[in-house]
């Protein structure tokens, strides 16, 4: 597979590793957005959240948190912690292999989110009633 995630994942490639389990690894991001940066990653190839099964997700949120947790009294400048997960191109996902970013923050770190124009215009209340009534349709679904 040529997937970077599952090279570093079997020892192929170089990591700095902080966690691993059955189920997930977590390990240091070669292009922080400040030191301290991490990734926890499934052990088993998920392109996709929607291939990530439900068991493997909620393992790498509870380490997620512990990371979260540690960030916080590790020495590493830490006065929040921003958790970031990217699914699909759209979403500005670059490494086709479920990851979550784990990574400190600190005022005027220089990392920072856009919005666009109309987020600052708050939708009529019919209009966030028929996307939640599209979303709990699509339930069945998913």
């Amino acid at each position: 597979m040529n997937c970077i995630f599952c090279r570093i994942l079997a020892g192929e490639l170089e990591a700095s590793i902080v966690h691993r389990d059955d189920l997930c690894t977590a390990f240091m991001d070669v292009q922080p957005v400040n030191s301290g940066h991490l990734l926890v990653a499934p052990n088993a190839h998920a392109s996709y959240l929607a291939d990530l099964p439900a068991e493997t997700g909620a393992r790498i949120f509870q380490i997620a948190q512990r990371l979260a947790a540690a960030l916080r009294v590790s020495g590493l400048r830490c006065e929040g912690v921003n958790f970031f997960l990217a699914d699909g191109e759209a979403a500005m996902q670059e490494v086709f292999h479920v990851h979550l970013h784990v990574f400190p923050r600190y005022a005027e770190d220089g990392f920072g989110l856009t919005f666009a124009p109309h987020y600052f215009e708050k939708p009529p209340r019919a209009d966030l009633d028929q996307a939640a009534a599209s979303i709990r349709g699509a339930l069945t679904a998913a």
